[in-house]
Formats: C-alpha cells, sequence, structure tokens
C-alpha cells in the first residue's frame, strides 16, 4: 500500500508539472520573445490582492497556464494576476523591454522578483499620463533588468474597464526598433490613404455641396479617430497628459463615427424616396448612437462601450439588408457600396470577435480593420463617383428628352464646374509658389529658405558633403535710396538677384533674400578656398557693372560673410548662419566692398 501510494503521489507530480507554464528561456538566438507560452494565471475577483499575496501563490503553484496559450480574456471583472519565471542566458545584454501588445488598458503593474529578495515596481496604462511609460510608444512598455544567468520572476496586474487583452512579450532594443518600424509604415499607410480621402472628398463637396460627400468626410475623419483611439495614437499624440479624454474618446469617437455612417447610408442609397420604412429604423439607429455618445459623458466606460460594441453588429446588418435591398430595386450604385461595406464588416468583425474573447488576437484580428476600413472607404469613394456619373447622366438623359436648351445650359454648368476647378488648381498652385517666393527679387524668401536648407544640411551630412554658406550685404543702401528713391533701391536689388542667379546657379546653389539688401547663398559640396574664390567672383561682378536706372548709372558694392558647414559639426540652421552673419559683420568692419570668411573655413 505504501509503494502504491508513492506511485500515485509522483503520478500526481508529474501531472501538476506539466500543466506549469515553464519559464522562459532567452539564450544567444532571442531577439523577441512572446510571453503568453511561459505565462501562469490567477484572477482576482476583488481586485485587492497585492503582490506579495500573489507571489505567494505562484510559489505554491497556484497560478493555471493559458488556456491554449491565449491571452484575449474578454470584459471581464475585478484584476487579472499573470506570472512568469524570465532566465537570461545571454552575455552582455542584461536589458530587454516588455511591451503589453494592447494599448487600452487602464492599469498595468509589473513587479519583478530577484534572487536577493529585491522587488521592483513599475506602472503604465491609460488611466496615468502618457509620460509614465519607459519609451514614448502607444502600448504600454517597460525596461527592465535581466542579469545574465539569473532566474527573475516577473509578475503583471491588469485591470481595465475595456476588453482584456494581454499580449505581452520580451524585445531587445534592436529586435524593437524593427517591429516599430514596420508597424508605423503600416499605419502611416493606413492614415495617408484616410487623409488623402477625406481632401478628395472635401474638394468634390466644397465643388458640388453634395450631403453624401460630407457625411463621408465626417466618417472618415470620425473612423480615423476611433482608429487613433485604438491604436494608441490619440492617447500618445493627442492628449498625453489626459486620462480621462484617453477613455473618454473611444465611445465618443465610436458613435460619431456610427452616426456620419448611417447618416452617409440614408443619403447615399436615397432612403427616405426609395425605403421610407427602411429610412424611419436608420433614423432610430442614429437616435441611439446619438444617446450613447452623449450618455459617455457621464456613465462608467465599460457600461457605454459594451452595447455600443454589440450593437455594430446588428446596425452592419441593417445596412447590408437596405443596400441588398436597393440592388433588387435597380440602384446600381448600391452594388459598389455592398463590396465596400463587406471589406467593414469583416473587418470589424473580426476586431470585435478579439474584444468579446471570441477569437485569439493575431495580424488579421488585430489589423483586420485597418485592412477593411481602408477597402471600404476606397470603394465608397469609387461608390460616390459612381453615383455622381449616374446621377449626371440621368440628368442629361432628361435633358435630352425634355428641352435641348436646357441640355446646353448643363453643358455650360458642367463646363464652368470644370474651370472652376482647373481655376482652384491653378491658383492654389500660384499661392504655393507665391509663398515661397520674394516679390520683388523672384528669389525664395526666408522661410521657405530656411525649410530647404534645413534639408540640405541633413542630405549633405548623409552624404558627408561639406556646405558653403555666403551672407551678401549691399553696402551703404541708404545712400542709395536717399540719393535716387526707393524705386532705385528696388532696381537694385533685383539687379543683385540677376547677379546672384547668373553667377551661382551653374554650381547648385540656394538663393534668397534673407531680409532687406541682405541675400544668402547656400553652395553644396564645397570648400573652403574654393568658397572663397567664389565668393570674389560674386564681389566682383556686383561691383564691376553699374546698375541703369532713370538714366543714372548707380554703382554699388557688396560685403560678402563665408562660412563652411562641415558635415559632422552637429550645427542647426540658426548656427550656421550666425557664424555667416559674423563673418559678414567682419566684412564690413573691414572696410567693406570685401569677403571675410570664417575662422574655421580658413583653418
Amino acid at each position: 500500500m505504501r509503494i502504491f501510494a508513492t506511485l500515485l503521489a509522483l503520478l500526481l507530480a508529474l501531472c501538476a508539472a506539466e500543466t506549469q507554464a515553464q519559464p522562459a528561456l532567452l539564450d544567444e538566438g532571442t531577439e523577441a520573445l512572446r510571453l503568453a507560452p511561459h505565462l501562469g494565471y490567477a484572477v482576482d475577483p476583488e481586485g485587492r490582492a497585492d503582490a506579495t499575496t500573489m507571489l505567494a501563490r505562484a510559489g505554491r503553484g497556484e497560478f493555471a497556464p493559458l488556456p491554449d496559450g491565449n491571452t484575449t480574456l474578454g470584459f471581464t471583472e475585478g484584476a487579472y494576476w499573470f506570472h512568469a519565471e524570465l532566465f537570461n542566458t545571454r552575455a552582455g545584454l542584461q536589458r530587454w523591454l516588455l511591451v503589453l501588445h494592447y494599448p487600452l488598458l487602464d492599469n498595468v503593474d509589473v513587479y519583478l522578483r530577484y534572487p536577493d529578495g529585491r522587488v521592483e515596481h513599475f506602472a503604465s496604462g491609460d488611466s496615468l499620463p502618457f509620460s509614465a511609460r519607459s519609451i514614448r510608444y502607444r502600448h504600454p512598455n517597460f525596461w527592465v533588468d535581466l542579469p545574465t544567468r539569473t532566474r527573475v520572476e516577473l509578475l503583471v496586474r491588469v485591470s481595465s474597464r475595456s476588453s482584456l487583452q494581454v499580449p505581452l512579450a520580451l524585445y531587445t532594443p534592436t529586435a524593437f526598433a524593427e517591429l516599430e518600424r514596420d508597424s508605423q509604415l503600416g499605419i502611416g499607410l493606413f492614415y495617408g490613404i484616410l487623409v488623402a480621402l477625406f481632401c478628395y472628398n472635401l474638394v468634390l463637396w466644397l465643388s458640388l455641396r453634395d450631403a453624401s460627400h460630407f457625411w463621408y468626410m465626417l466618417h472618415v475623419s470620425a473612423f480615423g479617430l476611433v482608429m487613433l483611439c485604438l491604436n494608441g495614437l490619440a492617447f500618445e499624440y493627442l492628449w498625453p497628459n489626459s486620462p480621462w479624454l484617453a477613455n473618454h474618446a473611444i465611445p465618443i469617437s465610436m458613435a460619431l463615427s456610427q452616426v456620419a455612417m448611417h447618416q452617409f447610408c440614408r443619403v447615399f442609397l436615397e432612403l427616405p424616396e426609395r425605403q421610407p420604412r427602411a429610412n424611419l429604423f436608420s433614423l432610430l439607429i442614429i437616435g441611439f448612437y446619438v444617446l450613447m455618445g452623449v450618455a459617455s459623458l457621464f456613465l462608467e466606460y465599460r457600461t457605454v462601450v459594451k452595447p455600443l460594441t454589440l450593437a455594430v453588429f446588428p446596425g452592419a446588418l441593417f445596412i447590408l439588408a437596405i443596400t441588398i435591398n436597393s440592388i433588387r430595386g435597380g440602384y446600381a450604385p448600391a452594388k459598389v457600396f455592398l463590396a465596400a461595406w463587406g471589406f467593414l464588416l469583416l473587418g470589424t468583425a473580426l476586431y470585435a470577435s478579439v474584444s468579446f474573447g471570441l477569437l485569439q488576437k493575431g495580424f488579421l484580428t488585430e489589423y483586420g480593420i485597418q485592412i477593411g476600413s481602408a477597402l471600404e472607404m476606397i470603394l465608397l469613394s469609387f461608390a460616390l463617383a459612381y453615383r455622381y456619373a449616374r446621377l449626371r447622366g440621368e440628368n442629361e438623359r432628361l435633358v435630352r428628352e425634355h428641352n435641348e436648351q436646357l441640355e446646353r445650359h448643363v453643358a455650360r454648368r458642367t463646363s464652368e464646374l470644370s474651370t472652376a476647378l482647373e481655376q482652384l488648381a491653378e491658383a492654389n498652385q500660384r499661392l504655393r509658389e507665391s509663398n515661397r517666393r520674394d516679390a520683388l527679387t523672384g528669389l525664395f524668401n526666408r522661410r521657405h529658405f530656411r525649410d530647404v536648407f534645413e534639408h540640405q544640411m541633413h542630405h549633405a551630412a548623409e552624404h558627408r558633403q561639406p556646405l558653403g554658406v555666403l551672407l551678401i550685404d549691399l553696402d551703404h543702401f541708404k545712400n542709395v535710396n536717399d540719393t535716387h528713391g526707393h524705386l532705385a533701391g528696388d532696381e537694385c536689388l533685383r539687379w543683385l538677384g540677376r547677379c546672384l542667379t547668373d553667377s551661382l546657379s551653374a554650381h547648385g546653389a540656394l538663393l534668397a533674400r534673407f531680409g532687406g539688401e541682405e541675400f544668402v547663398a547656400v553652395v553644396p559640396d564645397i570648400e573652403g578656398e574654393r568658397l572663397l574664390h567664389l565668393a570674389e567672383l560674386v564681389r566682383v561682378r556686383i561691383c564691376s557693372e553699374p546698375v541703369r536706372y532713370a538714366g543714372n548709372n548707380i554703382g554699388i558694392s557688396a560685403s560678402i560673410g563665408a562660412f563652411v558647414l562641415r558635415p559632422g559639426s552637429g550645427m542647426g540652421v540658426d548656427e550656421a548662419l550666425h557664424r555667416a552673419d559674423d563673418a559678414l559683420y567682419a566684412a564690413k568692419d573691414g572696410g567693406r566692398n570685401r569677403v571675410h570668411a570664417d575662422a574655421d573655413l580658413t583653418s
């Protein structure tokens, strides 16, 4: 009997050992490690347990492994505790970044217990200011110190009023940088599409005054805000010091997005005329979302978000039904609308299923709503264009049937509309060009020069090339104005601008009027003696030929300050201009009509 009892105890111990999560090993080949297979978890329904208590429970083996490694737990009450043991064998790398890849968690507490009993505590989540995070990143993150060949206990407490998702991962700094680069590219493409569609339809709405374009723009804006919130970017960039907004912006933007979407459907599908009953039901749905948006300002987050998220499914099915009904009724633009709505419905269903714990977090479930919404908005833009073309065709057919004169009027109005759009584009082009140019000399103005100069500095630094900076100032310009008048002075400035263009354009120089009678030139890939020689040629050219105005020959000269910005100097735009300006003042102090080089240029 004793032998049987001993064997039974050993069997039970082996079974218990198999159910325990295995320690996370960070070896030489590990750059990133998902912690889900190594996590055990325990539920704290009241949310009152402390780290000491939970570490003791973990030591007694009371933490259960995650079922199938699933870190998506849906909407839950209380707090969840997660435990893992970390063992780092990488020599020379002790600092790792712990990232929780879900931005909508209220409170995240991380505890590290070392073999000597020391416990380190970190806190994050959107109930704290964004600055509480280790690095500026949209997901909660923590720098953790894992000494080599030392077993460290990791304990994570998470509580939230939103869906509870805890996809924890450890990264080396290099691996995290590569991950962030790829994710930022995808996010940038998504929001680039949204901005482009918004601007495109803004121009159309301003030109056509079609209500469908307005509601489409509002939907794009509100949905973009929803995605900014869900991605954690709104908390990072828009209101990093307002946890209140970080939580309330989600239901507000969700409600606004759905209001705009259903209103767009009413206008696009022409529900008041084609489907009156569906139109009334659509107004009820809009009223519900307006009510939930207002209620989100006063009610608890979860009380509002759960019905808002659940209402997405019947609302989407309703739009699907009325779209199919419109197709059956012979409304052709509804076909493109159906394809667009199908992509959004699929992406939203995937994302919402993760929120309720029906599906595991993965690439398609995490980014499905971005992919689906991008395709939906592109197709909706096509649907708007198709609808507009169809309406225009019907109008032209009616005009041809009823009145030839009215047809000519419609053609004239269409031509005027096209002309207005072309004039708008031309005016925008002229406005952009005028904002860049000095009205008197035609050279770049100071503001545009600074932008281009800064870009040239980055380019020169990347290619390890020097930049030559010349500041040119007309000598005794006040005497020219006082003697010959301000119009003569203006002609001198124009002449100087032409002179600089003729002398320096062949060298690829960036030219601008810096202010008053002062001009600036930036010459790429040029060193000290060459720059001084070029500056001397410019100076000689200026003073060798008088300016002819109103029968007078006005002799002018210029002082020039020269400075070479060498790669690796670490200087900014202002410091480089300041050094060139010092050289200019030295040229003036030395008697004017001369070139003076900065000390570093001749050294």
